[in-house]
């Protein structure tokens, strides 16, 4: 039985494996707290299934952030940036208050993060996706904000019987902050060096990566290595209000991530479009590439 899993995974290996990032501004209001946007998940959901029917060999991997459910009680609780003991000069019953004050706010920004998850869920499941939840909280510990530990066996093998893993921006464990939240990105970055896809696809707000952000008047059609400089002050103009470091930062982190494997192929793009999630899936050329 073990040696016919183990074709089965050898036969999948050489199947296009594509991350698919959600992003928490596409799939939430973020002018309103806990607020998702149930049409927009819901539309995601049956274009992600239309691509899969179409082609039943594609392996994907889904993630997503956590938008207004997140975000709310991470800036309210600086969560990203772990438990500072409090100075010791002050009474004890105060130190104590202030470690049991960023705990609370750990576990709310886990609650939220995790409800926003469910409608997720619930929107893949409506759709027949075999879909299944894999908790960054559950199976990754950080060192200093990045990934330190993450047994992803499990994910493999979701992949390898025919499962769409889902993961999602989620606090984690830290061996230095003692608590901290990592961005669908933070996981993509480590994953994509265990997995190996073959492409990422960043679906959010925005329709492409701009020279000129916010005038929106020059689409930069490829971002690599060499040419980063040309869109630095306009990728900084771009972070906005985002515990986990908005465009700037994603951008980075995917550079970071093609100089390191040059086949890979990232794509930054609008799944506010009518079809575009589809469109990506399925190879359409949409919004700004991030190559080697």
């Amino acid at each position: 039985m073990r040696h016919a899993i183990g074709d089965s995974w050898l036969n999948r290996a050489m199947k296009e494996l594509i991350f698919l990032k959600l992003g928490g501004s596409l799939i939430t209001d973020k002018t309103q707290p806990y607020t998702p946007k149930l049409d927009i998940i819901e539309d995601a959901a049956l274009q992600i299934a239309t691509a899969l029917q179409a082609q039943p060999d594609l392996r994907l991997v889904i993630g997503h952030g956590s938008g207004s459910f997140g975000h709310v009680a991470a800036s309210e609780y600086r969560t990203r940036d772990g438990f500072l003991p409090a100075p010791v000069q002050l009474p004890r019953q105060e130190r104590d208050a202030t470690e049991e004050g960023y705990w609370k706010g750990f576990a709310e920004v886990w609650y939220q993060a995790s409800a926003l998850n469910r409608f997720v869920m619930k929107a893949l499941h409506k759709v027949n996706l075999p879909a299944v939840a894999l908790p960054p909280s559950a199976s990754v510990i950080a060192s200093d904000g990045k990934v330190s530990i993450w047994e992803t066996t499990p994910i493999s093998m979701a992949l390898g019987v025919g499962l769409v893993p889902v993961i999602y921006g989620d606090v984690t464990f830290d061996e230095v902050r003692g608590g901290t939240i990592l961005s669908t990105e933070d996981l993509f970055s480590h994953l994509a060096r265990a997995l190996n896809p073959d492409r990422i696809l960043l679906a959010g707000l925005e329709s492409a990566v701009w020279e000129d952000f916010p005038a929106r008047t020059r689409k930069v059609e490829v971002i690599t290595p060499q040419t980063i400089g040309r869109v630095a002050e306009s990728l900084a103009k771009a972070a906005g209000a985002d515990v986990t470091g908005g465009m700037e930062s994603k951008v980075a982190q995917m550079l970071d991530l093609v100089q390191q494997n040059s086949l890979l192929k990232i794509q930054i793009f609008s799944g506010m479009e009518p079809g575009n999630i589809l469109r990506a899936l399925t190879g359409e050329t949409l919004g700004t590439w991030i190559t080697a």
